[in-house]
């Protein structure tokens, strides 16, 4: 029976055996992170994003660090076919300094043994503190623009200065708001913006503190928010699962809002999903809506756009729903 399905996911082409790791390290969009030069108490986060891309289902079973100077997590370790996790990293900022470099050794034990190992690596300064740890928005709802404060503190020295703030991400900006010095200490107060043109979803990004210091010129800040849509679906992917022609099953999509709304339709692309609306279209704040998928005769992967249209929001919310198709033996 194994050899029968290795032999059917080779014909596939996606499948290597189990006893050679690229098969496992392929579900990962990157194997190593460099956190750069970090401040002490600075938030340092970074998420290894794996992919199932495989017919068969997947288990990570543990995430090891080699340093406890690392912390990791396992966010979503079972998965189906082109669902994903993640490996959560936190570099431990108030506790060590200096360079770290560590590797996690990730071990999954479905559908088969296998071993990846990721590398994260930075330089914790000692001199240079921050106040809260990073900067995090929470939840924003989408088109308002916010603001936040940081404190950046360098110890032993009068001379350190913040030239600039650089931010690659369009929707996020900062500026020097004010300087002062004390004994053996200057401290910045860096003022964060998010503008009301951001996406809507979770964001983590940085913006860099560019200073005169020969040690570490660069001081990273981290970060996080998420700006939320008027109307919010659930799940945001829609994963059907793995099916042969003409077999058929139905899913729900949660839609919700703060206050109460009607589903005005639900449209898709082709007849492979559709979706049925409740008969009482009265306002509320939650609705469940069906989705049912009937599998195509042609074998392969599915990917299909279903769009819901509100009576609160002018453009349609999205949800993709994927599935694979496969050959009737």
């Amino acid at each position: 029976m194994r050899c029968l399905l290795l032999l059917w996911l080779a014909v596939l082409g996606v499948w290597t055996p189990a006893w050679a790791t690229p098969w496992a390290e392929k579900l990962f969009a990157t194997r190593s992170h460099d956190f750069g030069t970090v401040a002490r108490a600075a938030r340092a986060e970074y998420e290894f994003v794996f992919k199932n891309i495989y017919i068969q289902d997947v288990r990570v079973a543990s995430a090891t660090p080699s340093c406890s100077c690392i912390s990791v997590r396992i966010k979503n370790p079972y998965l189906k076919t082109y669902e994903k996790g993640a490996i959560g990293a936190t570099l431990d900022t108030l506790r060590f300094r200096g360079q770290r470099a560590v590797t996690i050794t990730v071990r999954l034990d479905k559908p088969y043994p296998a071993t990846v190992q990721l590398h994260v690596k930075g330089y914790i300064r000692a001199d240079v503190v921050m106040e809260p740890p990073g900067v995090d928005f929470g939840e924003v709802e989408r088109g308002t623009a916010v603001e936040k404060t940081v404190d950046v503190t360098r110890y032993g020295t009068y001379d350190w200065r913040v030239g600039q703030v650089i931010s690659s991400n369009p929707h996020l900006s900062a500026e020097v708001v004010a300087a002062n010095k004390g004994p053996g200490r200057v401290r910045y107060k860096i003022r964060v913006r998010l503008a009301a043109t951001a996406p809507t979803g979770y964001f983590r990004d940085r913006i860099i503190l560019q200073t005169n210091d020969r040690r570490g010129r660069f001081i990273p800040i981290q970060v996080d928010g998420r700006v939320c849509p008027t109307v919010m679906v659930s799940p945001t992917t829609l994963f059907l699962g793995v099916f042969r022609p003409g077999q058929r099953v139905t899913r729900q999509l949660v839609v919700r809002s703060k206050g109460p709304f009607r589903v005005l339709a639900v449209e898709s692309q082709h007849d492979s999903v559709r979706a049925q609306l409740a008969e009482d279209s009265s306002p509320r704040p939650i609705h469940v809506i069906p989705v049912t998928f009937t599998a195509p005769r042609e074998a392969g992967k599915v990917v299909e756009v279903v769009r819901i249209r509100t009576d609160v929001e002018q453009q349609p919310t999205e949800v993709t729903a994927l599935a694979v198709v496969r050959e009737e033996k």
